[in-house]
């Protein structure tokens, strides 16, 4: 199997090492302040699988590089704004 870099791949290694950061950072928390850092590495985990499941989807179903690339782009930039629209919501 050829290594193809895609923009999916490229956020779950970025995903990937913030995790490794989070895990391997200091933890701490002012007095009464609840940790939560565990939580957000979980959240972070799942988006990480995500990813790469959504990359292997658009792999399976594209055969040509520059759509996967154009398409996983769209992909990421609607993401990016749904998400924006949802914390303007909450």
């Amino acid at each position: 199997m050829k290594l193809r870099v895609t923009p999916l791949n490229i956020i779950g290694a970025i995903g990937l090492s913030l995790m490794a950061v989070g895990l391997f950072s200091e933890k701490s928390t002012a007095p009464g302040q609840i940790n939560l850092s565990g939580f957000y590495l979980l959240i972070l985990a799942c988006l990480v699988a995500v990813t790469f499941v959504t990359d292997l989807i658009f792999r399976f179903t594209l055969k040509d590089i520059k759509r996967i690339w154009v398409i996983e782009l769209i992909f990421i930039v609607i993401a990016a704004i749904l998400m924006l629209i949802l914390q303007k919501l909450v």
